[in-house]
């Protein structure tokens, strides 16, 4: 009987959440977290890219390739990724090429400009309030002045006797 009393009052409780309040936590959505992964690789990198270059200074313009393969040790490839939250994920790849230590060509997706790029990221939602960050006469003039900190050393070391330590083992 008293099992069946607390089976009763359990279901009436879940019954008694209204409509409201199941809208309410539906629209409550988990905070995602902004996932960047690999090189983001521009245009204008690409296009600097010339036939003949080393290893070396393809890396110093393109960064450390995502992807380095044993089985392909004559290909670096670059891949990035942008996941946010409301926005479509950016998928980027770019696959180079070498004969030995000289590269020969670039293939891949279309690579977007810096600036167009950086349009993509978007506006931060909401009105940001920039902080004043230049102090006035009056509130500089609420702190004590500082001492020059080359002169407290100096001040410091002469005030201190110099110190004198046995041998750490005896003779």
């Amino acid at each position: 009987m008293a099992l069946t009393l607390s089976l009763v009052s359990l279901l009436a409780a879940c019954s008694s959440v209204s409509e409201t309040t199941r809208n309410a936590m539906s629209s409550i959505t988990p905070y995602k977290v902004e996932v960047v992964q690999g090189n983001f690789v521009s245009r204008e990198q690409v296009q600097a890219l010339q036939p003949g270059m080393s290893r070396q200074q393809v890396r110093e313009i393109l960064g450390t390739p995502l992807v380095t393969s044993v089985f392909h040790a004559d290909r670096w490839d670059y891949v990035f990724t942008i996941q946010r939250q409301g926005v479509e994920a950016q998928n980027r790849k770019l696959n180079v090429f070498f004969e030995g230590e000289r590269f020969v060509r670039a293939e891949g997706d279309e690579m977007p400009s810096e600036s167009e790029f950086v349009a993509t990221l978007g506006k931060p939602t909401g009105k940001l309030k920039v902080p004043n960050l230049q102090a006035s006469e009056e509130q500089l003039a609420k702190f004590p002045a500082a001492k020059p900190k080359a002169a407290d050393a100096v001040a410091r070391d002469t005030a201190q006797p110099q110190r004198s330590y046995p041998p750490l083992e005896a003779n």
